[in-house]
């Protein structure tokens, strides 16, 4: 099969090789999958120059991707085979992503694609769409609350003010960096935009909230808007935070302790197994039903993995970057 690998950590540039790999054969429980796409994140980038320890002596990363199940290992039903399916964690504590025409893993890492969601938005599904769910549906979730969301127009941004909305959010802010940005959040259901590069966040947030501040914030770097996080949420709400740009975070305990705000910390990788399925039921639905719109803003061949590893790790693509397998 052809596939993307790299035997060090570096830069894409100079670590990433593309060629041929013998084609997986599925294990016990687990299903053979032909790869259609597979989706780039900024995880993938950062783990593969060295935020984390080398996985085995070659990787093929990525951990997103869809396809069709082509062969199923002993235990697997075989009316599985040629099912339309979305991966999660392919990669995760694990040597062979999805960047290959093929895959093989678990059975429960393959779930179904509903017919009308294409495979490029499958790629997007894995890390960008469940890590927004957990977001906004983790502690009580956020019916009737104002949600502010850092990063709006971002991969997981973008989904998360659709599903803050669906979930029932009275009202949704986004903080972007552009007017283009600020366009994409409110395509995606944001009822109004910061531009942080312009506009000083506190204040707009305190005027939109009348003082009150936002009772949830879904958090893409701590480290960065750490300092901030006293002063736009309300008194007891909670910071959801999935991202840091800095392995430290300094948060300030005054303000901090006198806000009663709590923070969430978690990682999409990482979802307990109840978790998970109730996120990955949701999306499925909300899928099923039409209800979620995907961002697409790039998508290469697998040839290029290393522009598209470049790409995402320079912030230079609006939505999510996918290549075709």
């Amino acid at each position: 099969m052809r596939a993307a690998w790299y035997e060090r950590n570096g830069p894409a540039r100079d670590v990433l090789v593309v060629g041929e790999m013998p084609t997986p054969s599925p294990g016990p429980g687990e299903v053979l999958v032909r790869l259609a796409t597979s989706g780039v994140n900024p995880s993938d980038w950062k783990t593969r120059s060295g935020t984390r320890p080398m996985a085995a002596p070659r990787v093929i990363p990525h951990s997103d991707g869809a396809g069709v199940i082509e062969a199923v290992g002993e235990g697997v039903d075989r009316a599985r085979i040629g099912e339309r399916i979305w991966i999660w964690n392919g990669q995760w504590k694990r040597a062979f992503g999805t960047a290959a025409e093929y895959i093989a893993l678990p059975a429960a890492q393959a779930v179904r694609l509903p017919h009308d969601t294409g495979f490029e938005a499958g790629a997007c599904l894995g890390i960008p769409a469940l890590t927004a769910w957990r977001a906004v549906q983790t502690d009580g979730g956020v019916a009737g609350q104002t949600v502010l969301v850092a990063g709006g127009a971002g991969a997981v941004g973008h989904y998360a003010i659709q599903m803050a909305k669906l979930l029932g959010a009275a009202r949704v802010i986004a903080t972007v960096s552009s007017a283009a940005k600020a366009a994409h959040a409110c395509a995606a259901g944001a009822d109004e935009v910061i531009d942080y590069r312009t506009e000083n966040v506190v204040e707009r947030v305190r005027d939109l909230t009348r003082g009150c501040g936002v009772d949830r914030v879904v958090e893409v770097d701590l480290a960065a808007n750490a300092a901030l996080l006293p002063q736009v949420v309300a008194r007891d709400g909670l910071c959801a935070c999935y991202g840091s740009g800095k392995a430290d975070v300094t948060l300030s305990f005054g303000p901090m302790i006198l806000s009663g705000a709590a923070i969430r910390f978690f990682i999409v990788y990482e979802l307990s197994e109840q978790a998970r399925a109730q996120g990955v039921a949701q999306v499925n639905a909300w899928l099923e039903a039409g209800k979620l719109r995907h961002a697409i803003g790039k998508v290469l061949p697998l040839a290029d993995i290393v522009a598209a590893h470049e790409a995402v790790e320079a912030g230079a693509v609006m939505g999510n970057v996918v290549l075709a397998c």
